[in-house]
């Protein structure tokens, strides 16, 4: 009796420590979110420069710990003025792409992003000079352009970081750098400003925003923050027979 309950023993030990590995790991709570955001800088910078207005609101949805889809939109109206001409354009543009969160999930916990973002931005706008004059040997010519809609597209990487500064709502910045893919217009005639790119006349673009955003938490995952360490292969045939050996003399 005494050697099947030591049997038993031995086969229940064995079982469990061969399941263990796969519960001894790291877990946290994970909450994804849905996020409402407001870029700020843009009506601030209209109280100090009335010639641009600009305006921009972002939504976004986590997929997992690591990344986020982001669609924002907005609307801006650009005026410009020189001794010899005026320009205007206004418009809206979207933009759409994926944000990676860099951090671990035991550091952002939900509440800290450091990144990068990929977007993919389209602009449809109209833009005008209402009057332009030119100097040349017979005298000055004044003339003017009518109003023309143009759509063009670009692509941006946004670096930056957001952190919760009370429950839910959160405040951050990011970096874009924009490549100019399609103007809408001939090369000549690129518009002074794009809508969401910036000057229509250079190749790529840089820009930096600030963000207000209010999170909504709507579903929560378990993710492994550490994976358990790999079984040690056991090197013990050799010696554990030559350790048997004194023993199998011993009982001789």
């Amino acid at each position: 009796m005494r050697r099947i309950y030591a049997y038993i023993i031995s086969v229940l030990f064995t079982h469990f420590s061969m399941i263990s590995p796969l519960v001894a790991q790291d877990t946290i709570d994970f909450p994804l979110k849905l996020k409402i955001g407001l870029e700020v800088s843009g009506p601030v910078e209209y109280y100090t420069n009335k010639n641009i207005l600009k305006t921009e609101g972002f939504i976004s949805a986590d997929l997992d710990e690591k990344r986020t889809v982001i669609l924002s939109a907005g609307f801006v109206n650009y005026k410009y003025s020189q001794y010899n001409y005026d320009y205007l354009n206004k418009g809206y543009f979207l933009r759409t792409g994926v944000d990676f969160n860099l951090l671990n999930p035991e550091k952002s916990q939900g509440r800290y992003w450091a990144g990068i973002g990929f977007h993919y931005g389209l602009s449809r706008f109209t833009s005008e000079t209402p009057s332009f004059s030119q100097d040349n040997y017979w005298g000055t010519t004044a003339s003017s352009i009518p109003t023309r809609s143009s759509w063009g597209h670009f692509l941006e990487a946004t670096p930056g970081i957001k952190t919760e500064i009370f429950k839910n709502v959160s405040i951050g910045w990011a970096i874009s750098l924009r490549i100019l893919l399609y103007t809408g217009t001939a090369k000549d005639l690129r518009p002074i400003y794009f809508p969401g790119y910036g000057s229509g006349g250079k190749k790529t673009s840089t820009e930096i925003s600030y963000w207000l955003t209010w999170n909504i938490p709507f579903k929560k995952i378990m993710v492994i923050t550490r994976k358990p360490a790999p079984e040690e292969s056991d090197d013990s045939g050799d010696n554990g027979s030559a350790a048997s050996q004194p023993a199998t003399g011993i009982r001789q």
